[in-house]
């Protein structure tokens, strides 16, 4: 493995464990500010990590949204100079005022260096996964 691999496994990684701990500020601080998202639970592209924060917010508001936990397994990163593709299978632990629930998902994480070892999240692409 190379150091721009290690960092951007590191920076994915980073992300996924500020998500499952509830770690909101690293975990958005870890996106791009034009980062852009598409999640099978929102009938539109989001189009800036500030959106994003703000569908977070009114999900935590009206519905109590928490994450508990979440565990990523069947890893694989592509390094493409500059830009990095993170793929994986995600189980997540949520709680809202219904209840908790185990949500498993396919995700993809497309990371960009920007300077040095320093990778941000540019998109993140979520889907149910399937049987």
């Amino acid at each position: 493995m190379n150091n721009d691999h290690d960092t951007a496994v590191a920076a994915a990684d980073a992300l996924i464990a500020a998500f499952a701990e509830g770690r909101t500020d690293d975990y958005f601080a870890a996106f791009a500010p034009d980062a852009t998202f598409v999640f099978h639970t929102t009938g539109r592209r989001l189009d800036s990590t500030e959106e994003y924060r703000a569908l977070w917010q009114k999900w935590s508001d009206e519905d109590g949204f928490r994450v508990l936990a979440c565990d990523s397994a069947d890893r694989r990163l592509q390094l493409l100079g500059d830009t990095a593709v993170f793929t994986h299978s995600v189980t997540t632990r949520v709680s809202t005022r219904a209840g908790e629930e185990v949500l498993h998902e396919r995700e993809t994480i497309v990371l960009h260096r920007t300077t040095g070892d320093d990778w941000r999240a540019v998109h993140e692409h979520l889907s149910a996964a399937t049987e």
